[in-house]
């Protein structure tokens, strides 16, 4: 495994100083810079390729010096936004900044609009940011409070290279999140406190060289594929996140290509590597390993078309055929693992769809697909079906109304996908799915509508409306039973609300939000609507509830 970790990053190393840029991501949980990015692509001044998130600050850049080519057609709203975001992202737009030192520490800067302290030469730039929030929700009965505080760093040197890292130290009141419930918050590795909360660290970052058609890293972060408005169903980003190598090849204007190969985390426990030190039981997990591509094509301005596939191995060390970022992987899982027809010995393939279309201007319409198990045969067959989840999804901006935008989406996952017969191949890293959150046998309806009055403040209404059906085994033992799928619930959860947030400075926000939940287990399976309920749900969102939620966030 080492020597072909070792060469590819050798290679790396060896690339060729072609060409300035610089690679830095802009994490996704910062939505009022992504919000801005998808209005301005659905009135057509900028065309992102949305299926691949998250996107680089370099890019985000040349998208808002372009729509300040064109802002002569952008509301004084919009106008505001795009000053705003220019400050943040272009280097010397018009931006304010106090010396802090003179003498040899003279560029050291603070910038008032992201509460960063920056040092730059022509040489070495250097960001450094607070990670600051806290929230409180309030339902019928209980209050549930979370905070965290930590601190971001950004750097670029030379012409080509970059790193970022950020670490941010987390407390709840109650678990909210575990690989069972169904929430749409990216999963965390939990300690207990004695208190009856939790408490849990996020460390992630990477470096990675860049030139001027592409990038390579070494990364650990959180990332999403698949167009979506609430929740992605290939790569939702719901995992904790894991160390990965990332490739960006984009050589001409109609073409993209993105690979990662990951080190996910098994939590399968390895018994022949686990051992006894005195009276210490060493628990050692199982590898596990993931590669994926995706590969977008633009046929006509305006209209992108990805597919890619992964897979998912273990029991084995890093491959170098997975190392292949242009390959079919199931064709090469064939060829390794040819000698049992069951397929005990072979690895998890899945496949992947996603189509973008903004050609009719204030009019986003994307549909994703995330195929786990097709066989043409099973089509033709009644019962038995393939195993997939589709989303196809809108959003409408800017029309009727400037600063109106009415979005929405529908899930729709067959029963088993995600699931797989061998537990250290499953679709999950952390025992979290990778795919939607809602698992198989799912279906969610989501609806809402935003306006923007003025820069920074967002109000929005939403609906949601998410069902899970029964709960089928892929066991090979009693054969596949998935022979009814959406036949009986086991879980639903509906909630419409209201919400008020305000980007006071760059990725800092004040919110608000009043929300009605209900959410119910059914009798199904032999189980009781109590513990489906249970299985599903934290105790804090059980039963129906008005919720009142409030916070602020410096950071992500």
């Amino acid at each position: 495994m080492n020597k072909y970790l070792t060469a590819l990053i050798i290679g790396w190393m060896m690339m060729p100083l072609t060409g300035r840029s610089q690679y830095l991501p802009e994490a996704t949980t910062n939505l009022g810079i992504y919000e801005f990015i998808d209005e301005l692509a659905t009135i057509g001044l900028i065309s992102p390729n949305s299926a691949i998130k998250p996107y680089g600050r370099d890019q985000i850049a040349i998208w808002l010096t372009s729509a300040e080519k064109e802002q002569q057609k952008l509301s004084l709203r919009q106008k505001a936004e795009l000053d705003f975001y220019l400050k943040e992202f272009v280097p010397g737009w018009q931006e304010k900044r106090y010396k802090l030192f003179a003498g040899y520490f003279k560029p050291v800067s603070l910038y008032p609009t992201s509460l960063s302290v920056s040092y730059a030469d022509s040489l070495f730039r250097f960001d450094l940011r607070p990670i600051l929030g806290y929230q409180i929700t309030r339902n019928s009965d209980d209050n549930l409070t979370r905070s965290y505080w930590g601190a971001a760093f950004s750097a670029t040197f030379g012409r080509n290279w970059s790193a970022w890292a950020s670490l941010r130290d987390n407390h709840e009141s109650e678990a909210i999140v575990r690989p069972g419930y169904f929430i749409n918050r990216p999963g965390v590795p939990l300690k207990n406190n004695p208190d009856g909360g939790v408490d849990f660290s996020e460390m992630n970052g990477g470096i990675v060289y860049s030139w001027k058609w592409g990038s390579f890293g070494l990364v650990k972060d959180h990332l999403t594929w698949g167009n979506n408005r609430n929740g992605s169903n290939i790569l939702s980003g719901n995992s904790p996140s894991f160390a990965h190598i990332a490739l960006k090849i984009k050589p001409v204007r109609w073409l993209e290509l993105n690979y990662i190969h990951g080190w996910l985390v098994s939590n399968v426990v390895d018994s022949t590597r686990s051992f006894w030190d005195d009276y210490v039981y060493r628990v050692v997990m199982r590898s596990k390993y993931i590669a994926a591509n995706m590969i977008t094509i633009t046929p006509l301005r305006r209209l992108d078309i990805s597919f890619g596939n992964s897979v998912i191995y273990s029991d084995q060390g890093v491959h170098p055929a997975y190392l292949i970022p242009i390959f079919f992987y199931k064709s090469v899982d064939h060829t390794l693992n040819n000698t049992n027809s069951r397929g005990e010995s072979g690895q998890n393939a899945q496949l992947f769809f996603d189509i973008s279309s903004r050609q009719i201007n204030h009019l986003h319409l994307f549909m994703s697909a995330y195929f786990d198990e097709l066989h043409i045969s099973r089509i033709k067959e009644g019962l038995i079906h393939n195993f997939f989840s589709l989303k196809p999804g809108f959003r409408l901006d800017g029309w009727p109304l400037t600063g109106l935008s009415l979005e929405g989406e529908y899930t729709l996952t067959k029963p088993l996908t995600y699931q797989h017969k061998i537990s250290t191949t499953t679709f999950t890293s952390n025992d979290y799915n990778l795919g939607h959150y809602l698992r198989d046998n799912s279906k969610e309806l989501y609806l809402a509508v935003r306006y923007k009055p003025i820069r920074g403040l967002s109000l929005t209404a939403w609906l949601t409306d998410a069902k899970h059906y029964n709960n089928y085994v892929y066991n090979n033992r009693e054969g596949v039973s998935d022979d009814k799928p959406f036949a009986d619930l086991t879980w639903s959860h509906a909630e419409y609300g209201l919400k008020a947030s305000w980007e006071f400075v760059y990725n800092g926000y004040l919110y608000a939000s009043v929300s009605r939940s209900e959410t119910k287990g059914y009798d199904a399976d032999g189980v009781s609507a109590e513990q489906n309920l249970s299985t599903f749900t934290p105790a804090f969102y059980r039963g129906t509830h008005t919720l009142i939620n409030a916070g602020f966030a410096l950071g992500f």
